[in-house]
């Protein structure tokens, strides 16, 4: 196989990703859960409207960020999504998803198989500032989309107030601005009673 036709192939792979859904629903439909197409495509707008906001003294790749995020869910063609707060689902998601990008990448050309595991693993290890950003993007949209859906999805899974900011401390570290934002979403959703105490 040529290296476009391994390319080829792998964008019409990735199309699966439209049919992984996740625990939220659509702000414009509450009736439907997001998928993580739409996740993926929701948090690199995000990433590029809230970059301005990265307080790091070091500079920050926004294209790499961008690829981060792309690529990060990925693995959940094969290793399905695991709810943030699925403690059972947590416990074999590190080894699951480590061998779904393996397979998954491993259909690539090889320089790009090595460029996509360099980038999945440095999101998963949270070490640089764009990795930082990423999940710091990934973390925030959720709690967008729950807020703006009346809390459904915390209402459902009587989340806490304590375990949701503990969750996305990491906005804290790298966006302290748009971490004070979250914290008066999450304050005015526990008042309404969507978190518990």
């Amino acid at each position: 196989m040529t290296s476009l036709e391994k390319r080829m192939q792998f964008i019409v792979e990735a199309d699966k990703l439209k049919s992984i859904l996740r625990q939220s629903t659509l702000i414009c439909n509450r009736e439907q859960r997001e998928n993580d197409a739409e996740h993926t495509w929701h948090l690199t707008l995000c990433a590029i409207l809230l970059s301005d906001y990265v307080s790091s003294k070091e500079p920050m790749d926004v294209l790499r960020v961008l690829k981060m995020l792309i690529i990060h869910d990925m693995v959940e063609i094969e290793a399905g999504d695991t709810y943030c707060y699925d403690e059972v689902g947590y416990q074999d998601k590190e080894q699951r998803e480590r061998e779904a990008a393996t397979n998954l990448f491993s259909t690539l050309p090889k320089e790009q198989y090595d460029e996509f595991m360099a980038l999945w693993e440095e999101f998963e290890e949270m070490d640089t500032v764009e990795a930082k950003y990423a999940s710091a993007i990934d973390r925030l949209q959720p709690v967008l989309q729950i807020y703006y859906c009346d809390g459904n999805t915390w209402i459902e899974n009587s989340i806490d107030i304590e375990r949701e900011l503990k969750r996305n401390e990491v906005i804290k570290e790298i966006v302290p601005e748009v971490w004070a934002y979250v914290e008066t979403l999450v304050e005015d959703a526990t008042s309404k009673g969507w978190l518990k105490r």
